[in-house]
């Protein structure tokens, strides 16, 4: 018999040695929701773990991620009802949640990689990621205006990278255009290329209340069996100019993951989201799985063609890498 797999199987350490995946420390991108107040730091009830918080409670937080190894944070900014509007204005205000928040982790850690999402869901009180028409349907171009002011507002704060989640038509470009005109040359966009209106998006909605008032987002959400209208998201990104094109959620739509990989050579993202993270926790808890299923469920977001992985979990996979080290 000439080959015999099992031979490169028969010991940890030869195992370890023709491993083809690995997950780092330096691929993880953590999630922070940022809410209005003081010394708030408050557990979601629906994603155990997983925490609010007001800007004067970020230190130990940041402290703590930066003595894991973690370089990137991804901060949603969940505002008060009370500021809520038709065209989310509290999302470029300057002196809103998220901008404080990116002020005061560059105090904490000027090395920490600032990431802010750039949607409008969390501060619209229809609570739809855009700006509504007469009729209620989101009107596209109008949008883009209010897109690229949110932009500007957090890479005025300091924002290394900003990250376009509304699916709007254009958004890359306007946002490009936005942040260039500006002397903002330097600040990424990290593109939600393919973001498909999934039904595993439950947790995030309660962490960041940011359910729509009617309706839902299939309007400009993909729809969950399409693959090659990711392609078509994914080639009107890049040649808008984004620098990172990612995949939402990524456990369910590997197969899109895989495809990004072999026909791109920008980095590729992938979101680990908050359903596939409170599902694997509950089954944990539960005792229906153990907790070597959470690196094997994130570590297959790697092996499908992940170079960047927005996860919940990144303490939980950090602290697993730093105890093999």
């Amino acid at each position: 018999m000439l080959r015999r797999p099992r031979r490169l199987r028969s010991t940890k350490a030869i195992r370890n040695l023709v491993r083809e995946t690995k997950l780092q420390i330096e691929d993880l991108i953590y999630p922070l929701f940022i809410v209005d107040g003081e010394n708030i730091k408050r557990e979601i009830p629906s994603m155990e773990g997983v925490y609010h918080f007001s800007v004067d409670m970020l230190e130990d937080e940041i402290k703590e991620l930066t003595e894991l190894g973690i370089e990137h944070v991804l901060l949603f900014g969940v505002p008060d009802d009370e500021k809520k509007d038709c065209c989310a204005s509290e999302a470029f205000n300057p002196e809103g949640a998220v901008q404080r928040a990116v002020r005061k982790i560059k105090e904490i850690n000027p090395q920490m990689d600032v990431i802010c999402d750039v949607c409008m869901c969390e501060y619209t009180d229809h609570g739809h990621c855009g700006i509504l028409t007469d009729s209620g349907y989101v009107h596209n171009d109008k949008t883009l205006n209010y897109l690229g002011k949110i932009a500007l507002s957090y890479a005025e704060s300091g924002a290394d990278m900003v990250a376009p989640s509304d699916m709007m038509d254009g958004r890359i470009g306007a946002l490009r255009n936005a942040l260039d005109e500006n002397g903002y040359e330097t600040v990424a966009i990290m593109a939600y290329s393919a973001k498909y209106a999934s039904a595993f998006y439950g947790p995030f909605r309660d962490a960041a209340n940011s359910a729509p008032a009617f309706g839902d987002r299939k309007t400009y959400q993909m729809d969950p069996a399409n693959s090659n209208e990711a392609m078509i998201e994914a080639d009107l990104d890049i040649a808008e100019g984004a620098d990172i094109i990612m995949v939402k959620p990524a456990l369910s739509y590997l197969d899109i993951i895989r495809r990004f990989k072999d026909n791109y050579d920008l980095p590729i993202a992938a979101y680990n989201v908050s359903g596939e993270y409170s599902m694997l926790k509950e089954a944990v808890k539960k005792g229906l799985l153990s907790e070597d299923a959470i690196y094997e469920a994130v570590m297959s977001i790697k092996r499908a063609g992940a170079t960047i992985i927005i996860t919940y979990f990144a303490k939980d996979i950090a602290k697993l890498i730093n105890t093999k080290k």
